[in-house]
């Protein structure tokens, strides 16, 4: 990777106090890196009352309008 010397020196600093090497510290701050923002578009928490509303919207969804049954009554391109 193609980074500014500060940069590096930085990164350098921050992973010897871990006592690990560049490679190291950048590989295991991407993985956790990539973990927090798969996680992020899995995982979410909500309060008690949230919750419920969430789950009555899931199990309640509003019924089609005219634009969606519009769209699925459309013959999809790659049938044509």
């Amino acid at each position: 990777m193609r980074i500014e010397a500060n940069t590096r020196a930085l990164i350098d600093e921050a992973a010897g106090m871990l006592g690990k090497t560049r490679t190291e510290f950048m590989i295991d701050t991407a993985r956790r890196q990539a973990i927090d923002v798969l996680l992020d578009q899995r995982l979410f928490v909500l309060e008690t009352g949230a919750y419920d509303a969430f789950v009555q919207a899931l199990d309640n969804p509003p019924a089609p309008g005219p634009k969606l049954q519009r769209l699925m009554a459309r013959k999809p391109v790659w049938e044509e």
